[in-house]
C-alpha cells in the first residue's frame, strides 16, 4: 500500500501553489457574499489576489474577535451565507464560538493525519474526543470513517467502561489527548486490564511534551501529533519522518509577525494565519493566536508541502502596564517607524513598586540619535514612558515573542 494518502501530498510545490492561488479568487468571491466579509474586503478585486504577496495585503480576522462577532450577528457573525439547514451538524466552542460542519465526507480534512499515523481500512479506532456539543469527536470520527475504519465513539472519561470496549473490540489505534491516554494506560496497569491492542495513537487538543512522548513510546504505542482547530479542521500533522508537521492540503498557511498581517522572514517564529479554500464556509486570513515557524527543505517522508515546527506558544502577549494595555501590534508599529531596527522585544519589569518597560531592539548601527528617536516613538505609540536598549543583531531569541512580562 502507498505511503501517502493521495498524489496531492507529493506534487511539486510550485504546482500546489499555482493550484491554491488559482482557486483563491473564487473563494474570495463566495466569501464576499457574506455581509461581514463584504465590509472587511470592501474595494478588493478577488481576481487580483493570486499570490502570497497579494494575500498578505488583506486584513487578518482574529479568532479572538469571533465571540463578539457571533454575539452581534448570531450565529456566525455575518461571515457565512449558507442556510443553517445546509450544514450537517452545528457546534459550539468556548467563547462562545459557533461552528458548522459541512456535509462532505471528512469535511475537516483530518483523514490525512490518521493515514500518516499508519491507520488503514479495516482498523478499529478508539475515539476519546468529546462528541458533546463541540466538534472534536466528529472531526476524528469522520476522518476514521473516510479511511474505512470502524470507530468506537467513546468520548473522554468513564475508564472502566472504556476498558470493557477495548477488551471486546481490540482497537488498534487511539485518538484523543495525550493526558487521557496516559490515564487509560496507568489505570489499566494498576487494574490488570488489557489494552495491549492499541499500537498507534493520534494526539491532539493539548500539549504533548517530550517527556510524555517518551513514556507513551516506552509502552509500545507509536503516537503522532495532529494540529487543527474546530473552525478550520486539520491544519498540519506529524508523519513518519518525525521532522516537524506537514501542512494539510487545501489550506494556505502563513506565518506573520504577531499583531500584524505581515509575513515573517523564513525560519522566524510568528503567528499562524490560515485561509481555507472551502466556498461553503470560507475563512480568509484567520489569525489563530498560535505561534510556529517554518522548517526548510523537503521532508524525508516524501510529502512536499510546507512543514512547521508545531505549536510553539501563544501569540497574544497583550499585557497591562500601569493600568494600560500594551499589545504586540504596538511593538510592530515602532518597528515600522524605524526600519533600521530589526527584531524587537518589549520587556516589562517592576522597578521598586512601579511598572517599567524596556524596548530591546536589534540594530547594526546603534546611535544615541536612534535610541532617542525610538524612545520617543515608544511613548507616542503606547502612551507610556520607557527606555530603549539597542543590541546587536542576533541577540534576541527567535521565539515570536514581542512582549515578555517578567513581573512574576
Amino acid at each position: 500500500m502507498t505511503d501517502h494518502y493521495d498524489a496531492l501530498e507529493t506534487r511539486r510545490p510550485d504546482d500546489r501553489e499555482a493550484d491554491l492561488f488559482a482557486r483563491l479568487p473564487g473563494v474570495l468571491r463566495a466569501a464576499m457574499e457574506a455581509p461581514a466579509y463584504a465590509q472587511r474586503l470592501k474595494g478588493i478585486d478577488p481576481a487580483t489576489i493570486t499570490s502570497r504577496a497579494a494575500l498578505a495585503g488583506l486584513p487578518v480576522l482574529r479568532k479572538s474577535d469571533l465571540p463578539a462577532l457571533h454575539k452581534a450577528a448570531p450565529p456566525f457573525g455575518g461571515l457565512v451565507t449558507a442556510p443553517l439547514g445546509s450544514f450537517g451538524r452545528l457546534f459550539t466552542s468556548p467563547g462562545p464560538i459557533f461552528e458548522p460542519q459541512a456535509t462532505e465526507t471528512d469535511s475537516w480534512g483530518s483523514a490525512r493525519a490518521l493515514f500518516a499515523a499508519g491507520l488503514r481500512p479495516g482498523d478499529v479506532v478508539l475515539n476519546t474526543f468529546s462528541y458533546h456539543l463541540t466538534p472534536g469527536g466528529f472531526i476524528f470520527d469522520s476522518a476514521a470513517r473516510a479511511l474505512g475504519c470502524a470507530v468506537i465513539p467513546a468520548g473522554p472519561g468513564n475508564t472502566e467502561q472504556q476498558f470493557e470496549l477495548i477488551e471486546a473490540y481490540r482497537p488498534v489505534a487511539y485518538a484523543g489527548t495525550a493526558d487521557f491516554l496516559k490515564i487509560l494506560l496507568d489505570n489499566a496497569a494498576s487494574g490488570g486490564r488489557d489494552v495491549s491492542s492499541i499500537k498507534r495513537a493520534v494526539i491532539s487538543g493539548a500539549a504533548f511534551p517530550p517527556s510524555l512522548q517518551a513514556e507513551i513510546k516506552s509502552r509500545g504505542i507509536d503516537a503522532y501529533q495532529a494540529f487543527g482547530t474546530a473552525d478550520l479542521g486539520l491544519l498540519a500533522f506529524e508523519t513518519p519522518a518525525r521532522e516537524g508537521m506537514t501542512v494539510n492540503e487545501n489550506v494556505i498557511l502563513e506565518i506573520v509577525r504577531p499583531g500584524t498581517g505581515e509575513p515573517v522572514t523564513d525560519g522566524d517564529v510568528g503567528e499562524i494565519v490560515v485561509t481555507s479554500l472551502n466556498p461553503h464556509h470560507p475563512w480568509i486570513r484567520l489569525a489563530l493566536g498560535d505561534l510556529t515557524a517554518a522548517l526548510p527543505g523537503d521532508s524525508p517522508c516524501g510529502r512536499t508541502n510546507l512543514r512547521i515546527k508545531g505549536w510553539m506558544g501563544r501569540a497574544d502577549q497583550t499585557t497591562k502596564v500601569k493600568g494600560m494595555f500594551v499589545r504586540p501590534e504596538q511593538v510592530a508599529e515602532i518597528g515600522k517607524r524605524h526600519p533600521e531596527l530589526g527584531r524587537l522585544r518589549l520587556v516589562v519589569r517592576r522597578d521598586g513598586e512601579t511598572d517599567a518597560m524596556t524596548l530591546q531592539a536589534e540594530t547594526a548601527k546603534p546611535t544615541s540619535e536612534l535610541r532617542d528617536a525610538a524612545t520617543a516613538t515608544l511613548r507616542s505609540v503606547t502612551k507610556l514612558g520607557g527606555t530603549v536598549e539597542l543590541v546587536k543583531p542576533g541577540t534576541l531569541p527567535n521565539d515570536g515573542k514581542a512582549i515578555t512580562d517578567e513581573r512574576g
